[in-house]
């Protein structure tokens, strides 16, 4: 700790911090541990007063800091940061911290792992302690990514400091204790593409889903941006609504009946993204009332005139609007559609290989027509 953190330390009425922390800091009458998770409204109960909160290096990188800093104005607190637990790590392995994915997994699951696994990426993560450490090796080796390098640090910093190498697959997983950081450099799995378009295979579903060939034409189209909001109307397997999100994308997925939106809750799970997709079940447009306005809108199927005047109304300038039609009556509606609004109409006619005795033949996809437009 620097001279600037111990005097703010000495001077505070009351200190916050782990149980950990405040044993680290000989800190006794004046701790209070802060409740798991934690929650910022216990150290504003002290607001006006000298008040210390302890927090593992820069309280800004998976800290408590950006929850308090927000709350209070500029001139009520100061931060003195200390290196952080990742750049702690990177220096101990010599790993460039800015080509390293690092993750904060003590309190998220696993999954969290999956858009970012590829052969050779470094990743450094936070655990909840030794047991998550090894559960953690045991996933990765579930998942084929067993030959992964595995780096347990613990106390970094400190005189009780400890950095172990291991192989994913062999770890035995029996630390004990707080286990501060695990660095792993991805070998033995291939990891997910980064196209549009992903295999079919990937997803939970009962055939209700955007095959792989149009699900990429429809994300090209809605042009998914970091940061952007998605509904995805009558969202199936939800494919659509994950792919966008692995763009960075949050996406609220809107379907009709339990059973497949339960294979949207699954899939988002597996792919790591259920904290950027949100299921209601129910109908459009009377699901959609509530939320927030979309900057893009997917429609697979079901579109009807009073859907639309509902959904387009809702829209900002400036948002897309991308809707499937693989019937007569909706293909007609886009075609009306098309040329009250512009935008870009196309059809388009999927084939493929299927064997016909000792030879090969074509089998046709259901033609489907696809409108495309901005608001």
């Amino acid at each position: 700790m620097s001279e600037a953190s111990r005097k703010a330390l000495h001077e505070a009425e009351t200190v916050f911090g782990g149980e950990r922390h405040l044993a680290l800091a000989g800190v006794t009458s004046r701790g209070r541990p802060w409740p798991v998770p934690f929650d910022a409204e216990i150290v504003l109960s002290c607001r006006g007063r000298p008040t210390a909160v302890l927090a593992s290096g820069d309280p800004f990188w998976h800290g408590a800091g950006s929850g308090l800093a927000e709350k209070l104005d500029a001139n009520e607190w100061i931060a003195h940061s200390a290196p952080s637990t990742f750049s702690l790590a990177a220096g101990r392995l010599g790993w460039r911290l800015e080509s390293a994915i690092c993750l904060g997994l003590h309190a998220a699951p696993f999954e969290r792992l999956v858009p970012h696994l590829a052969p050779g990426v470094h990743i450094i993560c936070l655990v909840r302690d030794g047991k998550a450490a090894g559960d953690l090796a045991k996933w990765l080796s579930e998942r084929g990514w067993g030959a992964s390098a595995f780096w347990t640090l613990a106390a970094l910093g400190g005189p009780r400091e400890s950095v172990a190498e291991h192989r994913a697959e062999r770890f035995a997983g029996d630390l004990t204790g707080n286990l501060v950081a695990v660095a792993v450099e991805a070998k033995g799995g291939q990891g997910i593409p980064r196209s549009s378009g992903l295999s079919d295979d990937l997803f939970a579903h009962d055939g209700q889903i955007t095959k792989r060939p149009v699900r990429a034409l429809a994300l090209s189209a809605l042009a998914p941006r970091p940061g952007e909001r998605l509904w995805d109307i009558g969202a199936g397997s939800g494919s659509i609504s994950v792919e966008w999100a692995l763009c960075g994308g949050t996406a609220t997925a809107i379907e009709a009946r339990e059973d497949r939106a339960a294979n949207i809750r699954s899939n988002a799970a597996a792919f790591g993204l259920a904290h950027r997709i949100t299921i209601t079940t129910g109908k459009a447009p009377e699901a959609l009332a509530g939320l927030d306005a979309p900057d893009a809108v997917f429609i697979g199927g079901g579109l009807d005139s009073a859907m639309f005047d509902a959904i387009w109304s809702r829209l900002s300038p400036g948002a897309r609007l991308v809707a499937h039609a693989v019937t007569l009556e909706t293909e007609a509606l886009l075609g009306e559609l098309h040329q009250r609004h512009g935008g870009e109409l196309m059809r388009v006619e999927i084939a493929h290989t299927t064997p016909l005795g000792r030879y090969r033949s074509w089998e046709a996809s259901r033609p489907v027509v696809q409108w495309s437009a901005v608001r």
